[in-house]
């Protein structure tokens, strides 16, 4: 039974940076077979949609006019124990460090490093998200989404998926108009670690481990991130706003000229990835709080809601950043976060 639509309803405490928004409707979604009749019915209506996960990942700068849909789908399945691999689908539901845990327990590795991301496995693929030296396109198989637009059930290979650095299909040629409902995984019966980031091998060496297990993997991310992100239930924010910038190798060549002191690392294509986050404090933003729209004391690339902070007042302090940095180093960074209105 498809669950009511709540009308005028508050969309503070459905978004992790508690910026004031409403919704003309919230819809809960929580049978994804539900998506066909609801969907068709919105259009028919002239109804604008917006799907809506953890909220981790959105900035909400005007009131949402039409339908919010709620992905509160919940399941794991296991579909296939090939040898020393297994393959699961998730459904989008699913908070994503809660499932990371649930597979650590199971014995399928390679989800260790993406511990404590906020956000629900739905999200996952359309960030193509990532941390200390693993992306979600590594252990991933296929995404399974309803196409509004032109009324059919998706089944899309890595390959359909498109994925690069923080970006995917569902940002380009299906915004707007895929909504994923399973994540299918594929990954490991026996260790794999990951643990060459310098973060993590210092706390893996100040715990006095040596040989590392993923358990141990997964322990030194989550300490490491308790450290250097705020609790989104303590302090608002969307994690990471602005991406690392990857610029061509040319033009990677001349800053490093420059700031030879610049932290980078290879990226696809001869590219190279800078890290955001150095331009940021260089340019003296790091703990900035202009009333409650501030700079995370601990980590420049977030930006917080100290406690009533309005969308205009957080996006006009990304806009300054931006500009600051692109005067003293020439490089643009972009924000991560949906922005909606």
């Amino acid at each position: 039974m498809i669950a009511p639509a709540l009308p005028d309803a508050d969309l503070r405490d459905l978004n992790t940076l508690h910026l004031p928004a409403r919704a003309a409707r919230l819809q809960p979604v929580d049978d994804a077979t539900d998506l066909p009749s609801l969907t068709e019915a919105l259009l028919q209506r002239g109804e604008r949609i917006l799907v809506l996960g953890g909220g981790s990942n959105i900035v909400f700068a005007a009131d949402f006019p039409g339908t919010v849909l709620q992905m509160r789908t919940r399941g794991i399945e296991l579909l296939a124990h090939d040898g020393c691999t297994v393959r699961v689908a998730v459904a989008v539901g699913e908070n994503w460090h809660d499932w990371v845990g649930h597979a650590l327990d199971q014995g399928w590795y390679g989800l260790e490093n993406l511990a404590l991301i906020p956000g629900t496995v739905g999200a996952a693929p359309v960030q193509n998200i990532g941390a200390y030296g693993v992306e979600l396109v590594d252990r991933l198989e296929r995404v399974e989404a309803w196409d509004m637009q032109d009324r059919r059930w998706l089944d899309l290979t890595v390959a359909d998926c498109a994925m690069s650095y923080r970006d995917s299909v569902f940002k380009r040629r299906l915004a707007g108009r895929a909504i994923i409902t399973r994540v299918v995984f594929r990954l490991s019966t026996r260790p794999e670690v990951r643990a060459d980031y310098a973060d993590l091998q210092r706390e893996l060496a100040a715990c006095g481990v040596t040989s590392p297990t993923p358990r141990d993997v997964f322990d030194a991310v989550c300490a490491v991130r308790r450290a250097k992100l705020p609790d989104p239930a303590v302090i608002g924010n969307a994690g990471s706003f602005f991406r690392n910038p990857v610029l061509p190798a040319d033009e990677a060549a001349r800053l490093l000229a420059a700031h030879p002191d610049a932290p980078h690392y290879p990226a696809t294509d001869g590219a190279v990835k800078f890290a955001a986050a150095w331009f940021i404090d260089r340019c003296g933003w790091k703990g900035t709080r202009r009333g409650d729209a501030g700079v995370h004391d601990r980590q420049a690339l977030v930006l917080v809601n100290h406690g009533q902070a309005t969308a205009d007042q957080l996006l006009k302090l990304a806009a300054d950043i931006q500009a600051s940095v692109r005067e003293r180093f020439g490089v643009d960074i972009e924000p991560e976060p949906l922005i909606v209105g």
